[in-house]
């Protein structure tokens, strides 16, 4: 027992000299985390979306008569493009984020770049960075993989 005591105080002593290694205070940890309390929840303009340098779709050039968004609600995300739907769960982890599989609709339309591309960015989305609270850049597994999403003001989630 004597020396279970004292490997535990030489456990313990060592994790709080490894904890103290950084310098910082634990507020200014806790400030530097990844914020959590974003309400991603609404309706969010589709402002571009990158597969690549080369390979990408602006939804307002493709059909600028139709607005293009995506609504979240607290667990689930539709995209709403000029002719279909795509549509499915979510979940938000710091700043990781993972849009689950779901479905889409079907409807046959003279435009569907926009679904197209959605359809091959979706599941790789793996990270979002917010600005301001009013621009989302949905990252991807690479570093020019992204949807780039607007909140517009005068917009109410359905």
């Amino acid at each position: 027992m004597k020396t279970f005591g004292i490997t535990f105080a030489a456990v313990a002593a060592v994790a709080l000299a490894l904890g103290s290694c950084t310098g910082k205070t634990s507020k200014e940890i806790i400030e530097e985390s990844p914020k959590t309390d974003f309400a991603i929840a609404g309706q969010w303009r589709l402002e571009n979306i990158v597969v690549s340098d080369s390979d990408y779709v602006r939804p307002s050039e493709v059909t600028p008569e139709e607005e293009q968004y995506v609504v979240f609600t607290d667990t689930t995300y539709s995209f709403h493009t000029n002719c279909n739907t795509i549509f499915g769960n979510y979940t938000l982890s710091g700043d990781s984020i993972k849009l689950g599989d779901g479905g889409m609709t079907r409807m046959a339309c003279p435009n569907t770049d926009s679904e197209q591309i959605l359809v091959r960015v979706i599941p790789d989305i793996q990270t979002y960075e917010v600005q301001n609270d009013s621009v989302i850049r949905l990252n991807g597994k690479t570093p020019a993989e992204c949807i780039l999403l607007v909140k517009e003001n005068n917009i109410e989630a359905e």
